[in-house]
């Protein structure tokens, strides 16, 4: 992911975040704790996510009103 403002931390400015010319890869750990992870770990650099599951790929998004929404 491309670095963007806070606001718009991915830059992708709601552009499709599944754009590969856009894309750059981030290593980072994320402490995982008796099987927990911690969402804030998940969304430091932005408010969605993409999780790849065998041939699917889903988007996990913080709302605005701080609820989680995953979608396919």
């Amino acid at each position: 992911m491309n670095a963007g403002s806070p606001h718009d931390p991915d830059g992708s400015s709601g552009k499709d975040v599944g754009d590969k010319s856009r894309t750059t890869l981030i290593e980072r750990s994320i402490p995982l704790t008796d099987n927990h992870v911690n969402s804030r770990d998940l969304f430091l650099s932005s408010r969605e996510i993409l999780i790849v599951h065998g041939e699917d790929t889903y988007r996990l998004r913080l709302t605005a009103q701080n609820k989680l929404i995953l979608t396919k």
